[in-house]
Order: C-alpha cells, then structure tokens, then sequence
C-alpha cells in the first residue's frame, strides 16, 4: 500500500473513481492471488507471512488464486489495456517466485531483484498509469525517480521479512537472500539499504516538494529505526530473537509509518 500511495501522491490524479478501482483492484484482486498462488506452491508448514499458523494450502486456494487474477484483468480493462497488461505481468512475475518450473525462490539475487522491481518500481508505473486520466511519458524522471526510490526501500525491506523463515527455507532447498545473508548480515544489509534509501528520499522530497516535507518523512521513520535496533540488539544476544513475532511487528511498524507519510504527503500536495 505505501508505494501504491506515493504513486496517487506523485501522479496528483482527479478521477477518485479510478484512484478507487486501482486500489480495489491491487489489493483485493492481484495481491491476494499472488499470495494465494504463491502460498499453494510452497506449502508452507511453518510460520508465513501475516499467519503464525498457516492452514493447508489445498487445490481450492490454487483455482481461487486464478480466479482472482482473471477478475483483476477484467477489470484492469475498465481502466484500459495497457493497465490489463502491467496487470498480468505483475502477475506471470510473482507465479515464477514460487512455481516449481521457474522458482525465483531457489535463486537468492534473482529473486530479491525480482521482488525488489516488481512490488517497487513496477507497482509505481503501474499505479500511475491506472489513476490518471490523461497519458504520461513513464519514463521521465518525473516519475522514474519515485519508482526507483520505490524498489531501493523494497531491496532492503524485503530479506528482513525471511529472516525467521531460515529453516524452512533451508529444509525446502530455497536460498533466500536473508539466508544467504545469514541473521546478522541482514540486519546490517536492511540498515544499509534502509540508510541510502531514506537519503534519496530526502532529496527527492526536498528537491520536487518542499523541506518539511523531508522532515515529515524524517520524523515519521524515527519509530520504524527505533524498534529495528531494539530488535537488532535483541537479536544479537539472543540470535533465536530473529523469530516470526518480531517480524510481524517491524512490519506492522513499517507498513503503519510509511501509510501515514504517504497518506499525508498525498493530501499535502
């Protein structure tokens, strides 16, 4: 949701009803059945994603995934073609993450990359074609700066999000990028990325906005830094630390802090 806010931000769309069906059709339609795809594949017995305990993935969630994606690309038509699309490439994309014939999972830079444009960059342009109504180039910097910044937080972000799922990766023969990492290694590669990510984002702000608005941002990351090391010293007493409940809540924290920013930010301009 923060990177399709900062797109309805950055594009300053007028048509809520498109603002309204893109989200509709982003996080009720494409989201669910990339998970729902993806959960089937992996069949996961261990903790994932929001579930400490996940049910059975069974052959229904596999048909229910599928039929949420072809809902999502009939009505990304309403929008028009190109949105049907970037729809189903976002789509063929995520399938690869986890189906046995491709399994960008077993592929630790491959899949990080791949998770990294997609739910970033991607999801941006996506997002900013679908709620205008009047034709941009993509590809002015105009909205290519925003979609980069966008896959720079995703690439840090996202082997933190692995970090408890190790052995379960491990037993399947995935190779994560948090696992090739190991635990304190990610931490230290989700800083780093974290720290040059909110350097651009600072620029940015302060370049095509305004200061405050870089110091709005600034403020509104001082919780999400402040519970990442007092997870991070946690964890580097007690490495068992790294567990799903203390992911769970740097990604309650996260998603909570960068909505609101993006929602104002949204509204402020």
């Amino acid at each position: 949701m923060p990177v399709y806010l900062f797109g309805v931000a950055v594009a300053q769309p007028e048509d809520w009803v498109r603002v309204s069906l893109v989200f509709f059709i982003l996080h009720f339609l494409l989201y669910p059945a990339s998970n729902g795809y993806n959960s089937y594949f992996d069949q996961d017995e261990g903790s994932i994603g929001g579930l400490e305990h996940p049910p059975e993935a069974t052959k229904n969630l596999y048909y229910w995934s599928l039929s949420l994606d072809l809902l999502a690309l009939g009505l990304g038509l309403m929008i028009d073609w190109k949105f049907s699309l970037m729809l189903l490439v976002y789509g063929l994309a995520s399938k690869a993450y986890s189906h046995p014939a491709v399994r960008l999972k077993k592929r630790a830079i491959t899949g990080w990359l791949a998770v990294g444009i997609f739910q970033g960059y991607f999801i941006l342009i996506m997002t900013v074609h679908g709620v205008s109504s009047v034709t941009f180039n993509l590809f002015d910097w105009q909205w290519q700066l925003p979609a980069l910044l966008s896959s720079l937080l995703l690439l840090g972000s996202y082997p933190m999000t692995q970090i408890y799922q190790h052995t379960e990766d491990e037993k399947r023969g995935d190779i994560t990028m948090s696992l090739k990492l190991g635990v304190l290694g990610t931490f230290y590669f989700t800083g780093a990325f974290f720290f040059v990510s909110t350097l651009g984002f600072i620029y940015y702000f302060k370049e095509a906005y305004s200061i405050q608005i870089s110091h709005l941002f600034i403020i509104l990351m001082f919780p999400l830094v402040g519970y990442f090391f007092y997870w991070f010293l946690k964890v580097r007493n007690d490495v068992s630390k790294a567990d799903f409940r203390h992911t769970m809540r740097l990604n309650f924290v996260s998603a909570l802090m960068l909505n609101l920013f993006f929602l104002i930010f949204a509204l402020y301009i």
